[in-house]
């Protein structure tokens, strides 16, 4: 065990307070069981769950929100506190940052690093906590449907503690900070300042945004992802550049919004807050208050999601350039087009597909989605194993340098509830099989090949673990919306 890996060691066993047996099933399922319990348990420090010991050894937002979901059918409470220590890092303004950093751990771990980001003082006007050290950017909203799951594993405990009464509040707030201070496109819908906000850090669809940044000089950073990770799988030293020259750029302006030169509507962060606005209607309602404000607005972002984004000959939802991209005319449907200021960025990625997890879609939309995800672009169920992160037919594509191709496991656990939800249960068991084969085969890898299911990236790898083993559970047929049990 490397110095790292000590000093963010588990203080103290942890023990389970409630461990259900597993879902009945052949030996191998138990095994894939037994194999994620053990990745949830490796990549615990007693208050939160690290994404991978070596390679991000600090606390992620979106990813701490997917491990709860997981870790509710192990231990709710373990799931509660998970939840609970992300939040304690909310900022005054109701962000919630995307990395809350461990002060044990080098500071040459992880770049950026605290000393990078800078929170406590670059940060102290939009609030930032002073006892804790964070970045200053967000990542996707998937914390309230975290937070509902895990209240529906065991309610008696949930309401015991007090968990939703307690954590609404961050999240509403959270909530209004997303759709009052990121509504740079004016239509409502919420953009993204940086790749790293979206979650798919140097997906294609970032390319043209990204080009009108100037690069960070190489010699002014140094990656420690490069340490862990092999160099053709990770993001070229040029979109690295990109990132640290946008982060340093809105730290230095005091972390201030609607400033900086990228700003993309994406669909699936916007998806993931409308799923997420859903479960906070149900939240409030267990609260005893009402929830048809928040039900109200799901439907509207829902329905401007669908007028901005979808694009019904393409079949799937694109991103779009808030600031404008200029692109060579290039051939598009039934001629050349030019890319223009508000435009959609006509790059397929699986992020496109994600907002299938909605209730409200157009049941023409829906169908629409399923088509295109198993078409010739992504090929689920005929030429991939599992939900590629990028058009297999693109220029661009790449089966394993990062969300350039290779197949992602919380994507696929958000389509699999996507095909449940919209009466396509035969496809969703078929993509359920998939990831549960291809996490044990690739010991809980990080991300795959999408074709053959090859590891890439890190292993033992906290939201594969744990999106597997919700995946293991029976799913109720009631299931709606984001009431999976």
């Amino acid at each position: 065990m490397d110095r790292t890996a000590q000093l963010i060691a588990d203080p103290a066993e942890f023990t389970a307070v409630y461990d259900p047996a597993a879902p009945p099933g052949p030996p191998h399922l138990r095994a894939v069981r037994d194999g994620a319990v053990e990745v949830l348990e490796g990549n615990w420090t007693g208050t939160s769950t690290v994404p991978s010991r070596r390679l991000y050894p600090h606390q992620w937002s979106w990813d701490s929100a997917f491990v709860a979901i997981g870790l509710r059918h192990v231990s709710p409470l373990r799931a509660q506190t998970e939840l609970e220590t992300l939040l304690a890092a909310q900022w005054g303004d109701g962000r919630i940052p995307h990395i809350v950093f461990n002060p044990s751990v080098p500071l040459d771990a992880y770049f950026p690093s605290p000393d990078f980001w800078r929170s406590s003082t670059a940060g102290r006007a939009a609030g930032a906590p002073r006892t804790v050290q964070t970045s200053g950017i967000v990542q996707p909203p998937v914390h309230a449907l975290a937070a509902w799951l895990v209240h529906r594993a065991d309610p008696g405990l949930s309401r015991a503690r007090g968990f939703l009464a307690r954590v609404y509040p961050r999240l509403a707030a959270w909530h209004r900070y997303l759709l009052h201070r990121r509504d740079h496109g004016g239509a409502g819908l919420v953009s993204i300042v940086h790749p790293w906000e979206q979650g798919m850090d140097n997906a294609p669809s970032w390319d043209a945004p990204l080009a009108r940044v100037t690069p960070a000089p190489a010699r002014s950073f140094r990656r420690a992802d490069l340490d862990h990770g092999a160099a053709e799988d990770r993001p070229t030293d040029l979109d690295y550049g990109r990132y640290v020259r946008l982060a340093a750029d809105y730290r230095d302006a005091g972390y201030a919004d609607g400033r900086g030169e990228f700003a993309v509507e994406d669909p699936s962060f916007n998806a993931l807050l409308i799923a997420s606005e859903h479960a906070l209607a149900r939240i409030a309602r267990e609260l005893g208050a009402t929830a048809t404000a928040r039900h109200a607005r799901a439907e509207r972002l829902t329905a401007a999601l669908v007028d901005r984004l979808w694009d019904p000959a393409e079949g799937m939802f694109f991103c779009r350039d808030v600031h404008g991209t200029e692109v060579p005319a290039r051939e598009h449907g039934g001629g050349p087009i030019r890319e223009h200021e508000g435009a959609p960025i006509r790059e397929r990625g699986v992020s496109g597909l994600v907002p299938l997890i909605l209730p409200d879609l157009p049941r023409e939309v829906a169908a629409a989605v399923v088509r295109t995800l198993g078409g010739p672009h992504f090929g689920v169920g005929t030429t991939t194993r599992l939900v590629p992160s990028y058009d297999l037919l693109g220029e661009a594509f790449d089966p394993h340098r990062y969300w350039r191709g290779p197949a992602w496991f919380n994507t696929a656990w958000l389509l699999e509830r996507g095909l449940r939800l919209h009466g396509r249960p035969a496809d969703a068991d078929t993509l359920r099989r998939a990831v549960l084969d291809t996490a044990l085969t690739s010991d809980f890898a990080e991300y795959v090949d999408p074709y053959t299911g090859e590891a890439c990236g890190a292993t033992g790898f906290s939201w594969t673990a744990a999106l597997t083993l919700d995946l293991l559970h029976q799913h109720t047929a009631t299931d709606k919306g984001g009431d999976r049990g």
